[in-house]
C-alpha cells in the first residue's frame, strides 16, 4: 500500500522562492549576455558620443559590465597620467547618445563582414528566419516573467498581511524584485520587429533638438537600436560620412521610411 502524503506550500512562501528562483536565473542570464547591437560592432573601431557631446575613439571591447575603447596607442593626460583605454561602465549607459562605425575606418576584412551582415539582415534564409522566431519567443517569456513578479507579491501580502515569513524575508525580496523590475523593459517589440531588414527614418533626439538619419534597421535590445548605412556627422557642419549606428532606445524613434 502507497501513502501519498499531501504538503502545502503557503502562498506567500511559494512567492518568495519563485521570485529567488527567478533573480538566479535573471542574475546568470545577467553574467554571460552582453548587449547584441553592442556586440556586433565588437572589435572594430568606432566612436562614442555622449550626451554632452565628448567623443572618444578607439577599438571597442563589450563585456557584460560595460564597454571598453581601447585607443590606438598610448597617451599622456595632463596629470601626467599614462593611458591605453576608456572604461564605461553599464551604469552610465543613460550617458550615450550613439556608438558610431565609420565605414572608412574599417579595415578590410571588418568591412566585408559588415556587407555580409547588412546582406543577410535584408534577405535573411530560412534557418535566420527560424533563429529570430526562437529568441523571440525566449524574449516574450521573458518580459512576461518579469511582468508578474510586482503583482504576485503584492497579492501575497494583501493574502497574508500578517505572515511572518513574508514579513521577515521582505529586506531581502525587495531588493530582488527591483532588481528584476529594473530589467523588464520589454526586449521584444512588434513594431520595432517589422523594421528589421527595412530601411527606416531614426529620430533622434538630444535635448530640444531631434536628428534625422534614414538607414536599415539591423536589430534592436531593451536598451539600443542598431541602424546600418546612414549619413552621419559628428558635429553640426561636419561633412557627412557612411556610418553604422546604435542609439538608445529611451532617444529614439523608428518610423516607415
Amino acid at each position: 500500500m502507497v501513502c501519498i502524503v499531501a504538503v502545502t506550500i503557503p502562498y506567500a512562501e511559494l512567492t518568495i522562492i519563485f521570485i529567488v528562483v527567478a533573480a538566479i536565473v535573471d542574475a546568470f542570464v545577467r553574467r554571460i549576455y552582453r548587449d547584441k547591437c553592442l556586440r556586433d560592432f565588437s572589435r572594430d573601431v568606432v566612436m562614442l558620443k555622449d550626451t554632452s557631446g565628448k567623443v572618444v575613439r578607439g577599438k571597442l571591447r563589450v563585456e557584460n559590465i560595460g564597454l571598453e575603447f581601447m585607443y590606438p596607442e598610448k597617451y599622456e593626460d595632463e596629470d601626467g597620467h599614462c593611458k591605453t583605454s576608456f572604461i564605461l561602465y553599464k551604469y552610465e549607459y543613460p550617458n550615450i547618445e550613439a556608438v558610431i562605425r565609420f565605414h572608412d575606418e574599417l579595415s578590410e576584412h571588418s568591412r566585408k563582414q559588415r556587407d555580409k551582415e547588412l546582406r543577410m539582415t535584408c534577405c535573411p534564409g530560412p534557418l535566420r528566419r527560424l533563429r529570430r522566431k526562437m529568441l523571440n519567443i525566449f524574449r516574450k517569456v521573458r518580459d512576461s516573467i518579469l511582468e508578474i513578479i510586482n503583482p504576485l507579491v503584492s497579492r501575497a501580502k494583501k493574502a497574508a498581511p500578517s505572515d511572518k515569513m513574508l514579513t521577515a524575508q521582505d529586506k531581502y525580496v525587495t531588493p530582488i524584485k527591483q532588481e528584476l523590475i529594473d530589467s523588464a523593459v520589454s526586449s521584444f517589440e512588434p513594431s520595432l520587429e517589422g523594421y528589421i531588414g527595412r530601411e527606416v527614418l531614426l529620430n533622434l533626439i538630444n535635448g530640444d533638438k531631434t536628428f534625422e538619419y534614414c538607414g536599415v534597421m539591423k536589430e534592436y535590445t531593451a536598451e539600443f537600436i542598431e541602424i546600418l548605412d546612414a549619413n552621419y556627422s559628428l558635429k553640426e557642419g561636419q561633412p557627412a560620412r557612411r556610418a553604422d549606428l546604435i542609439v538608445p532606445r529611451q532617444l529614439s524613434i523608428v518610423r516607415q521610411f
